[in-house]
């Protein structure tokens, strides 16, 4: 059950990772649409909200660049006026922020996470956000992800995404999808 005591998490869901981006992710469009659903949402039951934003700052970035068209929230989830942006440098949207003030302010006991990429910066920040006693769901089909490489061997995106998510479940969050958190 959603309650006052319940906001949105909105990680990163920036135009590097959509086709033609310098960090294209496997299924963005359809995680974005569905992020687009839970925002909406949330808006329509004036439920707190944050987006996060990344700006990769370290020496030899390739995407995320501040100031490019990359680095900005995709048009599907862009924040409105008086909505709460958090920004980050880090996978963590708890390391060096103030999420952890923003939503102690608001008393917020239970996180609904959303966005990308589901290996890295939704992984930590469920796992921080886990750590310091919120309750976490992770909506899967609202989060992305990509192939990945280790020792010269290929994780599909789909393994990744089922490997993390099955990660996730085991004790760090309830992990559903769009629609069933949208009926409840």
């Amino acid at each position: 059950m959603v309650s006052t005591q319940t906001a949105l998490i909105i990680v990163d869901v920036q135009n590097d990772y959509f086709k033609g981006g310098k960090m294209e992710l496997v299924g963005m469009e359809e995680a974005s649409k569905n992020c687009q659903l839970v925002l909406e949402h949330f808006r329509s039951k004036n439920l707190p909200l944050v987006h996060v934003q990344h700006f990769c700052v370290e020496e030899g970035a390739t995407f995320f660049l501040p100031k490019t068209e990359g680095a900005e929230i995709h048009e599907n989830v862009k924040p409105k006026e008086g909505e709460t942006l958090v920004t980050k440098n880090y996978p963590s949207s708890f390391r060096e922020t103030k999420l952890q003030e923003i939503l102690q302010n608001l008393n917020i006991k239970d996180l609904v996470i959303v966005g990308a990429m589901s290996h890295m910066c939704i992984d930590t920040t469920t796992r921080a956000a886990c750590d310091l006693g919120y309750n976490c769901t992770v909506l899967h089909d609202a989060c992305a992800t990509r192939d990945l490489e280790f020792n010269g061997a290929i994780a599909k995106a789909k393994d990744v995404q089922v490997a993390y998510m099955a990660a996730l479940g085991w004790g760090f969050a309830r992990v559903i999808s769009t629609q069933e958190y949208l009926k409840q």
